[in-house]
């Protein structure tokens, strides 16, 4: 299969690309820049140089690579700039779903995130809306992500042409991979990263959070599974499907094993969460085959500051 990686040099991406490649597809990844294009290269696929907000630039790309599956891997977190980040999830994503529409592509599958869910009781489904009413600052955040998964999920309403390739059988399909919060190499999660860093009483991303012990769950995902899911996620129906480890924790449980891993202090215990922190339930990914290498943060955090 041929396969396009948009964003190949991401903490996803650079780990995508060479399973795609020993998976035995034709892989093309894209980077913003030569460097980026030549790392690509290096892992044994073909690497050019794409920028998702430049439109007639990114439609030549993906014509010329003429991609039976794309896959969006696509973030702009180095800078921790919450706008530029919402603006690559708006304008970059429909960039490049018009570009796979126009390339005949069979397959969008899309990085999202798994803490966009409304407010509720237990590890949300896929079934429940996203918050969409939440107050700011959240409601940029979510507004992004919903816009991100109607182009994704649009594109799946099989009124496409499909690629004539089989997949899909014949008509376009949208997969949607709400991620957990991803830590493993190249993450905020990492050694010397921005969480590590945080917790050491250096600034952080101002939408970090506060890194509080207190009452807030999330769920988390290591990046290795997170691309494995990509890979699987060539064969998957569409929809959106939560791809987290099994054990969302409240902060007060799982910072504690993070600080230790990393080696710096851990916050003080508290108390307090809001509404939609309540983690993701990972049962429909697994119901497809999926398995998470780390199926928890307990063993994935040491394991990844090791």
């Amino acid at each position: 299969m041929r396969v396009l990686v948009a964003g190949a040099t991401g903490a996803v991406g650079r780990l995508l690309v060479p399973m795609l490649v020993s998976a035995g597809h034709e892989v093309t990844g894209t980077s913003r820049s030569d460097a980026g294009a030549e790392r690509v290269r290096a892992l044994g696929a073909r690497g050019v140089r794409a920028d998702a907000l430049d439109r007639a630039g990114l439609h030549r790309v993906v014509a010329e690579a003429a991609p039976d599956a794309v896959v969006h891997q696509l973030t702009d977190l180095a800078g921790a700039d919450g706008a530029a980040n919402a603006r690559l999830r708006r304008e970059g994503t429909r960039n490049l779903v018009d570009a796979a529409r126009a390339a005949g592509t069979g397959r969008v599958i899309a990085q999202s995130i798994s803490w966009a869910y409304a407010p509720g009781t237990g590890p949300a489904e896929e079934g429940e809306p996203l918050d969409i009413g939440a107050e700011p600052p959240r409601s940029g955040m979510v507004a992004a992500v919903a816009e991100l998964e109607e182009a994704v999920l649009g594109f799946g309403n099989g009124a496409g042409t499909g690629s004539g390739t089989g997949i899909g059988n014949g008509a376009d399909i949208g997969v949607v991979l709400r991620y957990g919060m991803l830590y493993g190499p190249g993450t905020w999660y990492a050694p010397g990263g921005a969480v590590a860093a945080a917790l050491a009483g250096e600034p952080g991303p101002p939408f970090l959070g506060s890194l509080a012990a207190d009452d807030a769950v999330g769920s988390f995902v290591h990046v290795e599974d997170a691309a494995a899911a990509a890979v699987a996620a060539l064969d998957w129906p569409a929809g959106p499907v939560n791809v987290v480890d099994d054990e969302p924790a409240a902060a007060r449980e799982w910072l504690p094993v993070l600080a230790g891993a990393l080696g710096v202090p851990a916050p003080a215990p508290a108390s307090g969460a809001a509404g939609w922190q309540r983690g993701a339930s990972n049962a429909l990914a697994r119901s497809r085959g999926w398995r998470p290498r780390w199926p928890s943060w307990r063993t994935g955090f040491p394991a990844s500051a090791a």
